[in-house]
């Protein structure tokens, strides 16, 4: 049952990558405010910018129009737009009329939707003058999430990436688990680890502002999600170590991330194997329900949310499915390196992304199925391809045990919805 560690020699780990620059299809970074307001339950994001920012985020998250929501978005004129009115005193106007009108926000996120030199605002050094007026109440911190400077899933990297260095300090031993996850999610692993026998086990971020862990030189972390390449390196920064495993994703991901902990905190390998094993086997046999369904089957990536690698090394290996393309928005190599050990050596890897040639290449392969975002699968769905949309991936719980069997439906879904469907 001891996870079986990649060759440096094997899959796609030292395979050229096909670098592609031209026009994207994928949401900006502020969409991540969707599920870290959420998380964080005394945190507000205030998102500085345009009527078309705040339209996007009403759309996104259009279910919270029956609860005081978390985010909220100042809104600069044409005025301010050219310099014409003082930005900074309008903003120090609607924070303070905010914080007077909702003392529970803790953390405030000052959330740039376009690079400074667009909004003539310096949000880093507003966020410093405003933290300081509100000392005692309020932290203020700020990241961007513009669309320019960011990608969906890198605004949570941003935001936890700036929440870094606010970290208290500590050389105590601990583990930590990094990148949003469902509260149900985040529980079982605490759970798995507490069995484990692993003391100070801490999730970042934590569901309140004044309980976000420690980090320290005696910290490990293992990264929930793939795509937190900034915030990694700002723990680095304070003296916490990665533990290199695969991502938790179906019943090998999950075993080989829990074991990666497991050897790093001197875990006995026996005392490891009895208390996975329980939720291993039920991941294992939730899975089988659909491998009938894809096993065999062709699957192509569109680059979205940087998930891409880690759920291609699931369908390939737990499902028996071949990817054809796995597009990923940016390729983190030290990150992803057992991922890409575990791929077929002839999958190919693209980052970034010219739409255009991109479903060249979907159409002359005419994978069995295509995930990519909600703006392509209409089209390849009329052209007679299966898709599945990849925001779906994102806001679904599919880490550790027991989502592995709703991520592998997830797959399975579209297929047999086109079979009821087919004439």
């Amino acid at each position: 049952m001891t996870p079986a560690l990649p060759s440096a020699t094997t899959g796609c780990q030292a395979a050229p990558v096909l670098r592609e620059r031209g026009q994207r299809e994928v949401f900006c970074g502020l969409t991540g405010i969707i599920w870290l307001h959420r998380k964080v339950q005394d945190a507000f994001f205030l998102v500085v910018g345009s009527r078309t920012c705040a339209h996007l985020l009403q759309s996104a998250a259009g279910v919270m129009v029956f609860a005081e929501p978390r985010f909220g978005t100042a809104i600069i004129e044409e005025r301010d737009l050219a310099g014409l009115a003082d930005c900074n005193e309008e903003l120090d106007r609607v924070v303070d009329r905010l914080l007077a009108r909702r003392p529970d926000i803790k953390l405030l996120f000052l959330v740039g939707s376009c690079p400074s030199e667009v909004i003539k605002l310096d949000l880093s050094r507003a966020a410093s003058r405003l933290s300081v007026k509100h000392a005692g109440s309020t932290k203020v911190l700020n990241y961007s999430g513009s669309g320019i400077e960011t990608t969906f899933t890198e605004g949570e990297d941003a935001c936890l990436a700036a929440l870094v260095p606010e970290l208290p300090a500590d050389s105590a031993p601990g583990l930590l688990i990094v990148g949003t996850l469902p509260d149900v999610v985040e529980d079982q692993f605490l759970r798995l680890f507490a069995d484990l026998g692993i003391a100070n086990v801490h999730a970042f971020p934590a569901r309140r502002a004044g309980a976000m862990p420690p980090v320290g030189p005696n910290t490990r972390f293992l990264l929930a999600q793939p795509f937190l390449g900034e915030t990694a390196r700002a723990l680095e920064d304070r003296g916490a170590v990665r533990l290199d495993a695969l991502f938790p994703f179906g019943a090998e991901g999950t075993t080989n991330w829990l074991h990666a902990a497991a050897q790093a905190f001197g875990i006995d390998e026996m005392h490891f194997r009895r208390v996975i094993a329980p939720g291993r086997e039920r991941a294992k046999r939730a899975i089988a329900h659909s491998r009938t369904r894809l096993e065999g089957k062709r699957v192509t990536f569109l680059p979205d949310s940087q998930l891409e690698i880690p759920l291609a090394r699931f369908l390939a290996t737990e499902l028996g499915m071949t990817p054809v393309e796995v597009g990923t928005p940016y390729l983190h190599r030290r990150h992803l390196a057992q991922e890409l050990a575990l791929l077929p050596a002839d999958t190919l890897i693209s980052e970034g992304q010219d739409v255009d040639l991109q479903l060249d290449r979907v159409r002359a392969a005419q994978p069995d199925l295509t995930v990519c975002g909600l703006g392509l699968a209409n089209p390849l769905e009329a052209e007679g391809l299966t898709t599945k949309w990849a925001i779906e991936l994102v806001f679904s719980p599919i880490h550790g045990f027991d989502q592995a069997g709703d991520l592998a439906e997830l797959f399975a879904r579209p297929l047999r919805r086109r079979d009821v469907l087919r004439v």
